[in-house]
């Protein structure tokens, strides 16, 4: 017998799912092109985000590693001065959070090239950005229903609380922006499984 925790979670996965499809559906390959031609022309990458949108930007930021992009991620200690020549990846679904934002207006004062993912392309980051790609999903900044009742009249699902839709989407955006530089580049899963760790 499936018990009330395991039709939740079942429930929960779908509901995320169908919203992924969705968004594929209604994305705008032409940012997305744009992004991808970016990535493709940059010598050096550089990504940043906050919280989970941060671990979202450090996964892909790893997969770009594995296919021999020259990449960091903003923050870690051995992470160089952003240059003027340099593309800067923002993952943020409001597009307002202070420290992403402060930043991305930074790296656009140095000259460099900005790309935001984000669910807002009226935000800061959306207004500042080179390239805006739209990934819709429910921002954590959004109105949180506390009843039961009131989350099911509005469709939040209960079990994808804060930024969850937004967060699982982006990522999922950017591994899907990864195949597609696997294509453009000719990569095979070999040659990235070569700069793999061997410490894991």
């Amino acid at each position: 017998m499936v018990n009330k925790e395991c039709k939740a979670t079942i429930a929960s996965m779908n509901l995320i799912a169908k919203h992924i499809k969705k968004v594929s559906s209604k994305l705008d390959t032409g940012s997305v092109k744009r992004l991808v031609d970016e990535i493709m022309g940059s010598q050096r990458i550089f990504l940043m985000g906050a919280g989970r949108s941060g671990l979202a930007a450090k996964a892909f930021a790893m997969r770009l590693m594995h296919m021999g992009f020259n990449v960091f991620v903003v923050g870690e200690t051995t992470t160089p001065a952003v240059q003027p020549d340099d593309l800067v990846i923002t993952v943020s679904g409001s597009g307002e959070t202070p420290s992403i934002a402060n930043l991305g207006g930074i790296a656009k004062k140095i000259g460099s090239k900005l790309a935001v993912i984000t669910s807002n392309k009226d935000s800061t980051l959306g207004k500042i950005s080179d390239i805006v790609v739209i990934v819709p999903g429910r921002p954590k900044e959004d109105v949180i229903y506390e009843d039961y009742h009131e989350r099911r009249m509005v469709g939040y699902p209960e079990l994808a609380p804060l930024g969850t839709i937004f967060e699982i989407t982006a990522l999922v955006f950017l591994d899907a922006v990864v195949s597609e530089l696997m294509v453009r580049t000719g990569a095979s899963e070999a040659e990235l499984k070569k700069r793999h760790t061997v410490f894991e």
